[in-house]
């Protein structure tokens, strides 16, 4: 009976009668190759080759059959690797470990079985099911993989991140949070752009001035900042309009007292009025009587004369020394009554300084 190759390693199964006096070493051989299977391949993909065979080889070293298997390599496309032949049922790591950050893609088998993809730089492992052309390649550890009751990412996280329990046995990757503020927490940042972990707030906020209150938090207005706080200018509207008025005082003790008297005041020739005084001339005599109507022997009278005027018509004062109080309280009763007072329109703005804030909230 002639040795054959039909298990999944491919080791010599010699037949009876087989390998006389060579049976150690074909035994030994296979248990090299078992230890390989056990072991770390590489194997190099021609540069920039789309598809690659590997065949592990039958009662021979071949890195394929190594349980670890690492392709190397440049590639500038995808490559798909055929895994032959195409009956073993294995299961395998495989390391992209090419250069061109390319995929590669396992499949077994000529015909279209399902294949798995494997991106540059990382590792997955597959099992191969043997079933021939049509044999199925399958990503062992997608969505998951679970051991001692707990279920673990399909993919690894991003640097720095850590593995996180939700208390019922799943595992997944989170970002250390470095902030101690709860997530939808808002605050103002003076900066174009929300920090890491913080969403910019859109909506509904942008030209609008901040209020302080001390009770529940709202919103209100319906004039932008920069148009109510614009251009410095107050123009007041005018006042037109002619409302009527009922209003009354009423009787009551009001009471006025006054004391102290009021100086003397001898009047200087510019303060007096203007005035003078008549004369009467008695010629012959060369007398001259004022302010006598009496006859005086003379041959000649002249009546009807004046003195020239004098006195200025100026103002004067007098001093005094009077002091007084009002008391009482009379009432005023009554009210405006309408009527068609109109105040026309009136702006005040005023062109502040400031300084943009954002509003973001925490993730």
């Amino acid at each position: 009976m002639a040795s054959s190759y039909i298990n999944n390693l491919r080791l010599n199964e010699m037949g009876t009668g087989d390998a006389s006096g060579t049976w150690g070493t074909t035994t030994n051989l296979n248990l090299e190759l078992i230890g390989e299977a056990l072991a770390f391949g590489t194997e190099a993909i021609t540069t920039n080759a789309d598809t690659h065979t590997t065949t592990v080889a039958d009662g021979a070293t071949d890195a394929g059959r190594a349980i670890f298997l690492k392709y190397t390599g440049t590639l500038d496309s995808a490559c798909t690797i055929t895994i032959g032949p195409d009956t073993i049922k294995r299961v395998q790591y495989v390391h992209n470990g090419t250069s061109g950050s390319q995929n590669i893609l396992i499949k077994q088998g000529s015909g279209g079985g399902a294949s798995v993809t494997i991106p540059a730089g990382t590792t997955k492992l597959v099992s191969l099911d043997g079933g021939g052309s049509g044999a199925i390649v399958t990503d062992v550890l997608a969505g998951g993989m679970n051991s001692g009751g707990l279920t673990y990412p399909s993919s690894d996280g991003s640097t720095g991140q850590f593995l996180k329990t939700d208390g019922s046995g799943t595992l997944s990757f989170a970002t250390v949070d470095t902030q101690t503020f709860a997530s939808g927490t808002k605050m103002l940042f003076q900066q174009t752009a929300a920090p890491t972990n913080w969403t910019k707030v859109t909506s509904g906020v942008d030209d609008r001035a901040l209020r302080v209150v001390t009770g529940t938090v709202g919103t209100g207005g319906s004039v932008a900042m920069s148009t109510a706080l614009g251009t410095p200018a107050v123009s007041m509207g005018s006042v037109t309009g002619n409302p009527g008025t009922n209003q009354t005082v009423g009787a009551g003790n009001l009471a006025v007292s006054m004391s102290g008297n009021i100086s003397n005041t001898t009047l200087s020739t510019s303060q007096i009025p203007s005035h003078s005084h008549p004369l009467i001339f008695i010629a012959g005599s060369n007398v001259v009587q004022q302010g006598f109507t009496t006859n005086i022997n003379t041959e000649q009278v002249q009546n009807n004369v004046s003195t020239a005027n004098t006195g200025g018509g100026g103002s004067h004062n007098h001093g005094h020394n009077l002091s007084g109080s009002m008391s009482g309280n009379p009432s005023i009763s009554g009210n405006v009554t309408a009527g068609n007072l109109a105040v026309g329109s009136s702006t005040a703005t005023i062109n502040c300084q400031y300084t943009d804030v954002i509003i973001a909230t925490r993730d």
